[in-house]
C-alpha cells in the first residue's frame, strides 16, 4: 500500500473516531427561569455575580449553572458526577441549605441549547421546563 493511501485512511479513521466520541451537555452555565418574560424579576447582579432575588419564587422558578455549581433559592449543589444518555443528563451532587447536607440525583432533558427539563423518573407530571436568561 502507498505512503498516501495510509496516510487517506489514517485520517478517515482519525476523523471518525473523533467525531464518533460522545458530544456531551451544552454549556448549561448562567440563569435559568421557568418563564422567560420574567428573567429580570426571577435573577438580580450583586456584586457582577448572578443571584437569585429574595421575592423569585412569587414570579416563578429559576436555577442558576456554574461549572460544577447549580445554585437555587434554597440551596447550592456541587456536581459530583454526571452523565448524557439520549438527551438527557444525569447528575448527581451534594446539595447544601441552612440546615441540611444532602446527595441530590438530577436529570434534565436537553430540549435545546435555550431550553431544557427538569425531569423526575418514573413521575412525569412533576417535570418543570426552564429557559435560559440572557
Amino acid at each position: 500500500m502507498c505512503t498516501s493511501s495510509r496516510t487517506t485512511i489514517l485520517v478517515l479513521c482519525l476523523s471518525w473516531a473523533l467525531f464518533s466520541l460522545p458530544a456531551y451537555a451544552i454549556d448549561l452555565n448562567g440563569g435559568w427561569a421557568s418563564d422567560a418574560s420574567v428573567c429580570n424579576k426571577i435573577f438580580v447582579k450583586r456584586n457582577s455575580r448572578l443571584s437569585i432575588a429574595s421575592d423569585a419564587d412569587t414570579y416563578g422558578s429559576g436555577v442558576i449553572f456554574e461549572g460544577n455549581k447549580i445554585r437555587g433559592k434554597i440551596a447550592t449543589c456541587e456536581i459530583k458526577t454526571r452523565k448524557e444518555e439520549a438527551g438527557v443528563l444525569h447528575m448527581i451532587g451534594v446539595c447544601s441549605d441552612d440546615v441540611a447536607l444532602s446527595t441530590v440525583q438530577f436529570s434534565v432533558k436537553i430540549e435545546n441549547e435555550n431550553k431544557i427539563t427538569r425531569i423526575y423518573p418514573g413521575v412525569p407530571e412533576l417535570s418543570v421546563s426552564y429557559v435560559r436568561c440572557p
